[in-house]
């Protein structure tokens, strides 16, 4: 059963093994020209001035580079389960195979966990390996940064592509099983497996622990160290705020800009030293306007993980993910045994 499955996928499994390879070939140089990269950062950084900007160019010169593998890493998974999940039975479905391969000796629910079994431990090991080569070369890209919680980074290190491939894959199967339909299986996959991409990191991530509180005074230069005031839909509000103690925290929770009474700041005033500020030759990021809120004696009251959680996170996630495939696992062994 294993041999047949495996000469049913030999196709697919070589043109993932040149693709890792590819992979392989230029995260090793991209990690070796920011290791020296890295090593400049380095020799630059004697002051805190001199750090600053060393960072801002260290930053600005693979930023944009490292976000696009993140999210090419994030299609891996969604690649797998549309491409080797969702056809898995509905091609055997739609062509008429099943009746075949189901009146051998090799019952319905050993066949599907066979080719489960096979083709998943592929997508752990292609998925594995290219999240493994990435979290090598942007290692002290991360170290520098600090921006581990956020949300592609997050998803394209260490072990969490592993659970994202190994739930895709079983969704895609399960889907095929259902819809019995290759093409129609395919596109509700990517849909359904892109919109759960969306939907836990946003929602489900943040309740996996129970956040710490903090009240953060806004002074000018917090405000100046946050990364943008306002917002489209309006209000007192402040974004990317940092804390002092622990500046590479995950801030999952900002509260509007709060007077010393507890109450929001009115949109007239914060509108006010935004739009019209009186003029006093501050700099930093938002200048007049920094000071000008910072006069009302405000603060803001956050919601934040502390660094030190970020491996706690990932094992949640991928265990969250794991089981979520156990589950349709076993759906599908049970819907197989009692389909006609």
């Amino acid at each position: 059963m294993m041999w047949l499955s495996w000469r049913q996928f030999r196709v697919q499994a070589l043109f993932a093994a040149c693709a890792l390879a590819v992979i392989a070939v230029y995260m090793g140089y991209l990690g070796l020209e920011i290791r020296d990269a890295y090593d400049v950062y380095r020799a630059d950084c004697t002051n805190s001035a001199d750090c600053a900007q060393a960072r801002s160019q260290f930053r600005s010169a693979y930023q944009n580079t490292l976000l696009f593998l993140a999210t090419g890493l994030a299609l891996i998974p969604a690649l797998i389960g549309t491409f080797w999940g969702a056809p898995l039975i509905a091609r055997e479905l739609e062509n008429g195979t099943h009746r075949l391969v189901w009146n051998q000796s090799v019952t319905r629910p050993r066949w599907l966990l066979a080719k489960i079994l096979l083709m998943g431990l592929a997508a752990v090991l292609v998925t594995g390996a290219a999240a493994a080569l990435l979290t090598w070369a942007a290692r002290p890209f991360d170290e520098v940064v600090k921006e581990q919680f956020d949300t592609f980074v997050f998803g394209a290190r260490n072990i969490a592509p592993v659970g994202y491939a190994t739930m895709a894959f079983t969704c895609g199967t399960v889907v095929g099983l259902l819809l019995r339909r290759t093409l129609a299986a395919m596109a509700v996959t990517l849909v359904v497996f892109l919109a759960f991409q969306i939907f836990f990191p946003n929602v489900v991530r943040p309740s996996l622990m129970p956040p710490d509180q903090a009240t953060l005074p806004m002074t000018a230069e917090a405000i100046n160290q946050a990364q943008n005031l306002g917002s489209l839909g309006g209000g007192s509000v402040i974004g990317g705020v940092k804390i002092p103690s622990a500046p590479d925290a995950w801030i999952a929770e900002t509260s509007p800009l709060r007077t010393s009474d507890g109450e929001v700041l009115s949109g007239a005033e914060f509108n006010a030293c935004l739009d019209n500020p009186p003029r006093t030759g501050a700099g930093g990021t938002f200048g007049d306007t920094a000071v000008c809120l910072a006069e009302h004696d405000l603060h803001v009251d956050i919601l934040y993980h502390p660094s030190s959680r970020y491996w706690a996170f990932q094992w949640l996630e991928t265990t969250s993910y794991l089981a979520l495939s156990g589950i349709l696992t076993a759906f599908g062994l049970w819907r197989i045994r009692r389909r006609v």
